[in-house]
């Protein structure tokens, strides 16, 4: 799957504490372990629109992965970071498997 990053959504990526890589996203995916949700806040509406998911990178890193499906091979990474206890509270309530 091709990861489609900007170079604005990169800086921000490389800003974050902690920082994070395109090879942190893709290993996101790949751990994934849940469906993906759509973000559905007013300020974030795409379209299509933005789905996203908690995984942990290879090391235990715990990322929330925020993108949008771009067929038929790649998603396009709008942001991806530590998230936050709502946003954990969230998908394990409505995203994880069980």
């Amino acid at each position: 799957m091709e990861l489609l990053i900007s170079q604005s959504v990169r800086i921000k990526l490389a800003n974050k504490q902690p920082p994070v890589s395109e090879e942190d996203i893709r290993q996101c995916f790949a751990n994934k372990n849940g469906k993906t949700l759509l973000d559905t806040r007013e300020k974030n509406v795409s379209t299509p629109p933005t789905r996203w998911f908690i995984a942990e990178t290879d090391l235990g890193l715990r990322l929330k992965v925020c993108y949008i499906p771009n067929a038929p091979d790649g998603v396009i990474i709008r942001s991806a970071y530590a998230p936050n206890a709502d946003e954990s509270r969230i998908y394990t309530k409505y995203g994880e498997f069980k």
